[in-house]
């Protein structure tokens, strides 16, 4: 059905998030790079992290969607075909390349020091002839990591402790004048624009930065199918006021339509080609989800939306992890009903379950077999021989085991 509504109970609030972010939508697999570059259109982002415990994560949301394809095909999409590219959508992202006109006032910003880190704008400013000499080398050798630059200097040792040409190139990334040319292992090499991006993008009528915003802020809004002003905001980290004043236009304009929805203080809103798909549409459902996928990246939506409190804990000490080191959350029907923390154990070839829990209400043996199927179908998608429970943790371990005994 349409979007014609005033409210929503917080099960159609369900059903819209779920049919917006493309679980519903019956497709097949993509087998090209323009069919994978379109759920990520459709998405309007996804989040790239480096944790590859399990598999990086952007790899995770159109098999969430989808099912198995060949991972190859992200690559090719991004760094081969060009459909897509790397900029700061939210956080690290993969966007569709006819996205790039839209952050050219983020780039502007940047180039003035506003929001990005303040370290790198220093850094810049104060080593000018560096910029310039990476500009220059990138130019005349082609494709360069951070590493491969001149005089680029060691890592300081931490996380966050980059090299010098790491500061300088990220620098770049983020005022727009190098791009990802691809990955290498992960690691960005950097490459000019021109000859990188489709110059159909690169030289497109750069929009307003209003304008852009509340182009952003509709395709955000597309992609949730009901949120609220701090969701909208928070998809592509919009400034709070900028942002604001575009929702306001946009209600204006009739494109987003204000909604109370059940169980929800703040006022929500919702597209206005929005569906809400019966509760018999969703029942079939079923997907781990990678815990930066744009369904649940927003943590207070999603405690807001499906009742469920959901934190990493990556950084958290071993010893003070509730649910455990890369935690997937299960989506069955309408409801995000438990948790499983898994590993891709390469060597031996097998995906381990270290954990798994169910929400409060939720009975284990409601979960079990389609949480198997997808385990199954997630360790076949990896190229593993299939899954195994490594821990007693969590009351769906030991369903498992009788399920799947290894």
């Amino acid at each position: 059905m349409g979007a014609a509504k005033d409210s929503l109970s917080i099960g159609e609030a369900r059903r819209a998030a779920i049919a917006a972010q493309q679980f519903l939508s019956g497709g097949s697999a993509p087998r090209s790079g323009k069919a994978f570059a379109e759920i990520v259109r459709r998405l309007g982002v996804v989040q790239i992290d480096s944790v590859n415990v399990l598999v990086r994560s952007h790899y995770l949301p159109v098999f969430s969607r989808r099912g198995s394809y060949k991972s190859a095909l992200l690559e090719r999409a991004a760094y081969d075909d060009r459909l897509l590219f790397e900029y700061w959508g939210h956080e690290a992202s993969l966007l569709p390349v006819e996205s790039y006109p839209l952050f050219r006032w983020r780039m502007d910003d940047a180039r003035k020091g506003v929001g990005t880190w303040g370290r790198l704008k220093r850094y810049a400013t104060s080593h000018q002839n560096l910029v310039k000499a990476a500009i220059d080398e990138i130019r005349e050798r082609g494709p360069l990591g951070a590493s491969e630059l001149t005089g680029a200097g060691k890592s300081k040792g931490s996380w966050w402790g980059w090299s010098e040409g790491k500061e300088i190139l990220e620098w770049l990334f983020w005022i727009g004048d190098v791009t990802t040319a691809r990955r290498r292992n992960f690691e960005r090499i950097y490459d000019l624009p021109e000859r990188v991006l489709p110059e159909s993008v690169r030289n497109a009528p750069v929009p307003s930065r209003e304008h852009a915003q509340r182009e952003l802020t509709m395709i955000g809004a597309r992609a949730m199918g009901v949120a609220t002003a701090r969701d909208l905001r928070d998809y592509f980290r919009l400034p709070a006021k900028e942002a604001a004043a575009r929702l306001g236009e946009l209600v204006e304009e009739g494109k987003l339509m204000p909604v109370s929805v059940e169980g929800w203080k703040q006022q929500g809103y919702l597209h206005h080609e929005a569906k809400i798909p019966r509760a018999s549409k969703v029942a079939d459902v079923a997907a781990l989800l990678s815990p930066f996928d744009s369904l649940i990246w927003e943590r207070q939506r999603t405690e807001r939306l499906f009742d469920f409190h959901f934190r990493l804990e990556i950084y958290t000490p071993s010893h003070k992890r509730l649910h455990g080191y890369y935690v997937l959350p299960l989506l069955l029907g309408d409801r995000i009903v438990g948790r499983v923390d898994l590993k891709s154990e390469r060597q031996g070839g097998v995906l381990q379950v270290k954990g798994g829990s169910v929400e409060p209400g939720i009975k284990p043996g409601n979960v079990i077999e389609p949480l198997a199927k997808q385990l199954s179908e997630l360790a076949a998608w990896l190229g593993l021989e299939n899954y195994t429970v490594t821990s007693r943790k969590g009351e769906l371990m030991r369903e498992l085991k009788r399920l799947k005994p290894r």
